[in-house]
């Protein structure tokens, strides 16, 4: 019960959190000294046409009533309409956050089935030649942009190659009937294994590029905080009693190790969910990242509050798995 409790008040702290990213977000777009209906027709549209659609969009009142009258929208659940895609911009988050998802969730396993060895044998052979390896490993991962690190992959394997290019799926293949909006969970479901295929093969290389420098990261601080916990009394005391490295590294140090790197996995799973803009747009993957750009260049006010209103939940979201994790790796945590 207690753990229900805390959970709650969590969930009910996420409402003055909306109130706030949309307040922040509304005040900001209309600062902006251009006028998005100019932007969705054109700058030689007539005054007429402006006027029209500024009164269909509510964008000719006066800014407060434009803030009143959103928030209203919000509170039962409407974010508007986009003005650049003419579609309810729930529909819009719906329809393009799924690819994000499946894209971050392959770019974290990414990460952790590569962070946590490589992050352990650093710090088991520390200041050895694999320790080393896994520095310049992660020093590459974090300082090699994302953008050169796709392009370059796209020439190799693409280009020079002819493997996968663009986008979720072949083209030639038609993408599996949606349950979820994710590719690979719904090939599975629907026993599609064509589509299965063709769009773990187009994950590949995307998810390597976003997932690259959240592996460094991980890498680093399974290190540092493995190398802290091997320096405890109880793991002296462990291997005083004979017991086997294997064991000691793996069911008494690395659990111990494991607090402060669920930090980072979670918040790194926040941030690769709130849009791997630059990822997206180089292997044209429509997710939330692209919609977002694509807002922001078409000045969609709409459409760029509802992202925003997305990505904090997100993050909140991510936080609070962080937490509930605490207090599974370490006992002494209570959640109440």
């Amino acid at each position: 019960m207690a753990l229900l409790g805390y959970v709650l008040r969590r969930v009910t702290l996420l409402i003055p959190v909306i109130i706030g990213i949309a307040t922040l977000t509304f005040i900001i777009t209309r600062l902006i000294p251009a006028n998005p209906i100019i932007a969705f027709l054109g700058e030689f549209a007539r005054p007429a046409q402006v006027a029209a659609l500024e009164q269909k969009w509510g964008l000719d009142r006066p800014l407060y009533e434009q803030y009143f009258r959103y928030m209203n929208s919000l509170a039962h659940g409407d974010l508007g309409i986009s003005i650049h895609t003419q579609r309810p911009v729930l529909a819009d988050l719906e329809s393009f956050f799924p690819a994000t998802v499946e894209l971050s969730t392959a770019a974290l396993l990414f990460s952790i089935v590569f962070g946590l060895p490589f992050g352990i044998l650093s710090a088991t052979h520390r200041n050895k030649a694999p320790d080393h390896a896994a520095r310049v490993f992660a020093l590459s991962g974090v300082s090699i942009p994302v953008f050169w690190l796709g392009l370059l992959l796209l020439f190799v394997v693409y280009y020079r190659l002819g493997g996968p290019g663009f986008g979720r799926i072949d083209p030639s293949i038609a993408p599996p009937t949606r349950i979820t909006g994710l590719y690979v969970v719904d090939s599975i479901l629907t026993s599609n294994w064509q589509a299965l295929g063709s769009s773990l093969v187009h994950l590949v290389l995307p998810a390597f590029v976003l997932g690259y420098a959240t592996t460094a990261v991980i890498s680093r601080m399974v290190r540092a905080s493995m190398l802290e916990v091997l320096s405890q009394d109880y793991i002296r005391s462990a291997r005083a009693h004979g017991l086997s490295e294997r064991i000691v590294i793996y069911k008494h140090a690395l659990r111990n190790a494991m607090i402060p790197v669920t930090t980072v996995i979670g918040l790194s799973y926040g941030s690769l969910l709130s849009g791997a803009v630059l990822t997206e747009t180089i292997f044209a993957w429509p997710g939330i990242g692209r919609y977002l750009v694509n807002s922001i260049y078409a000045l969609d006010f709409p459409s760029i509050t509802g992202t925003s209103i997305l990505i904090a939940m997100v993050y909140v979201a991510a936080n609070l798995v962080v937490d509930l994790a605490y207090a599974y790796l370490d006992p002494r945590i209570r959640l109440g």
